[in-house]
């Protein structure tokens, strides 16, 4: 494919990785970000500085997708062009919390290709002896920025947690969030900073393609264990009084990735919140949820509960089925879910789980807007979604229609312009900064 050269040093550089993941620029050839199946070089105007905290990752058993600048074409490049007869292999980026991704990683499969790892895969490129991503930013609040999160601090705060409440569970399944697994929303809490999670829920009722805390047979691995045990309402209330009392505008989470769906516990959820309310009116009470139990969700926000977060890949319902794969449950009672927590006045956001490629097409954008006229919602939260992008598009190209990308911006900003009030962001906020 011949595209028109831009300006000179307008291309973002291509990087790529030898077999022993050795990350190198690739001079002679420009990055390429891939959206289901268009395909660009990349500019400088369409990405950002790396994000602090972000990794890099090359893909094994994929050859990458570069633009040869001498050509002025796409190709793809399985060996090093400066080193013939050494393989390379395609390096994309996983954006730190608050950056979504406009573009993927540009690549085509070796057969035979396994299933990538859970996690998403930006586009990056190298300019001017700096890492440049192709990500937009929408949540500048630093609650999960590493720097602010030392490791003797939370250690510290392990042990004096171990003196305060020695026989609470939750307690010490959240030490392993915090040391093993390296939760962020784990170390915040003994941290004494922003939202502390209350995983409770050990079953699901959905079979996510990318769950992180389950997978049976998929060639997947979890990227952390799930709860074994639902805390009793008493250790829930422990937990979630210490963090608001001590932190100022606190935020406490039930629904968290090493659990399942915690409406399944709302037998534990709903008395620990009637616990937290019969001592406090302060602080947020939040519920992670697919959403799937609309009267659960009526009662959770009879017993006090401030604000929910619905996790959705779609508003389509083929696609919502495709990916969340519900159990004992349909996309309708979700929609339920939602309404019913706005009739009640309570704050609601949706999990959007973006995939440029999908996410950016015209027919997700025309769902998004209508849904939005029916279920007028507070917040989005845009996430990426951990998934292999390839195997993704696959599954939602067989569910429905996709046309061509509008791009991630083009979404984003179109959505701002038609609800201006709509908060966008990543984290869950406070009832402090609900505005509604």
């Amino acid at each position: 494919m011949k595209l028109k050269t831009p300006k000179k040093n307008d291309w973002l550089t291509a990087v790529v990785a030898d077999s022993g993941g050795r990350i190198f620029d690739l001079p002679g050839y420009a990055a390429v970000g891939m959206a289901g199946e268009a395909l660009a070089p990349l500019r400088s105007e369409q990405t950002i500085g790396t994000p602090y905290g972000s990794e890099l990752m090359f893909l094994p058993d994929r050859v990458p997708v570069l633009f040869d600048l001498a050509g002025s074409d796409l190709v793809e490049v399985p060996e090093n062009p400066h080193a013939p007869g050494e393989p390379i292999y395609p390096v994309a980026l996983f954006n730190s919390p608050g950056h979504v991704i406009t573009h993927v990683s540009a690549y085509r499969e070796r057969s035979p290709a396994g299933s990538l790892p859970l996690f998403s895969y930006g586009a990056v490129g190298w300019q001017r002896g700096k890492f440049r991503s192709a990500a937009l930013v929408v949540d500048r609040e630093p609650r999960q920025d590493l720097r602010r999160m030392p490791l003797a601090d939370v250690r510290a705060g392990v042990r004096a947690l171990r003196k305060r409440m020695p026989e609470n569970r939750l307690r010490l399944h959240l030490e392993t969030c915090a040391l093993t697994y390296g939760c962020p929303a784990g170390k915040n809490f003994f941290l004494g900073r922003y939202e502390a999670p209350l995983p409770t829920a050990v079953t699901c009722n959905a079979r996510c393609l990318g769950c992180l805390s389950l997978q049976k047979n998929s060639g997947i691995s979890c990227t952390q264990e799930r709860i074994a045990f639902t805390p009793s309402p008493e250790e829930i209330a422990e937990v979630a009084l210490f963090h608001i009392d001590r932190v100022k505008k606190a935020v406490v989470s039930f629904g968290q990735g090493c659990e399942g769906e915690p409406l399944s516990a709302a037998r534990a959820i709903e008395p620990a919140i009637r616990l937290i309310r019969s001592e406090t009116g302060r602080g947020t009470i939040n519920l992670n949820t697919n959403a799937s139990l609309p009267e659960a969700v009526s009662r959770l926000c009879d017993a006090g509960l401030d604000s929910i977060r619905v996790s959705l890949n779609s508003v389509r319902r083929e696609c919502y089925e495709a990916y969340f794969r519900p159990g004992g449950y349909a996309f309708e009672d979700v929609l339920r879910s939602i309404d019913t927590a706005l009739e009640k006045g309570r704050f609601v956001s949706i999990n959007y789980l973006n995939s440029p490629g999908f996410t950016d097409t015209p027919e997700e954008a025309e769902a998004f807007l209508s849904f939005m006229e029916d279920h007028p919602i507070h917040m989005i939260q845009w996430r990426n979604l951990n998934y292999d992008p390839i195997r993704y598009w696959k599954a939602m190209d067989a569910a429905a229609p996709l046309g061509t990308p509008i791009g991630m911006k083009t979404l984003i900003q179109g959505i701002r312009d038609s609800y201006p009030h709509l908060k966008f962001g990543y984290f869950n906020p406070p009832k402090e900064k609900f505005g509604v």
